[in-house]
């Protein structure tokens, strides 16, 4: 009798951090972002601060402050006059020793990231990492690094592994084409499974799984 009470009361505990647990770390987030967009109010002349303006500080208002800078900076930045002055912005850039190499990389980076065009993060692959025999979910971040498919022989794709819980960290690694599967999995989804250490897993049909598993085992034959 005893035990089954405590087997009761753990179920409800258990029930209870599941409600509570993703709306406080929700709310934590959310807190952080508004927390870190109200600083941009630092940029206005002291006087015409929130703060000084209505006599109260009003949580939120950096976040729309912020929001009109970047949508205002991207209307000057898109005209020829902006471009102009973004070019001559990287070209002073260019000449101040170790900024130039983090301004670059940052640059190229999101350009890559969020080009239309581009392939960075928008497919999802199983690679074997970091040995054989044991599987890893990657992103595929790009392919054609010439010198390196000069000197192994292979057509490489590059692709990130994240690590668990925490995918802002992990592996760039080259593998060969025929040794990455791409996933029909959104990019939502595999860091769901990422960040929830494999428990929150990509809800997709029998059939396609066990279409993809008879493809896998077809190559290997």
């Amino acid at each position: 009798m005893q035990d089954k009470s405590v087997s009761v009361v753990r179920r409800y505990l258990i029930a209870g951090l599941l409600v509570w647990l993703p709306i406080l770390v929700t709310l934590w987030v959310i807190k952080f972002i508004v927390e870190l967009l109200d600083k941009s109010l630092s940029l206005l002349p002291h006087a015409y601060q929130p703060s000084n303006l209505f006599g109260v500080n009003i949580p939120g208002i950096g976040v729309v402050f912020s929001i009109l800078i970047v949508f205002f900076t991207g209307m000057l930045v898109t005209n020829f006059i902006g471009h102009r002055l973004v070019a001559l912005w990287d070209s002073i850039v260019s000449r101040i020793p170790l900024v130039r190499s983090v301004h670059a990389g940052v640059k190229q980076v999101l350009n890559t990231i969020f080009s239309s065009s581009g392939d960075a993060f928008r497919q999802v692959m199983l690679v074997e990492y970091p040995r054989k025999g044991l599987w890893s979910i990657a992103f595929l971040t790009g392919s054609g690094f010439k010198q390196a498919e000069h000197i192994t022989q292979q057509e490489l794709l590059t692709v990130f592994v994240p690590t668990t819980p925490n995918p802002t960290s992990g592996f760039l690694i080259m593998v060969p084409r025929s040794d990455a599967i791409p996933l029909d999995v959104s990019i939502d989804d595999a860091l769901k499974m990422v960040i929830s250490l494999g428990v929150v897993r990509p809800d997709r049909d029998a059939k396609r799984a066990s279409a993809a598993i008879k493809t896998i085992n077809k190559e290997n034959e």
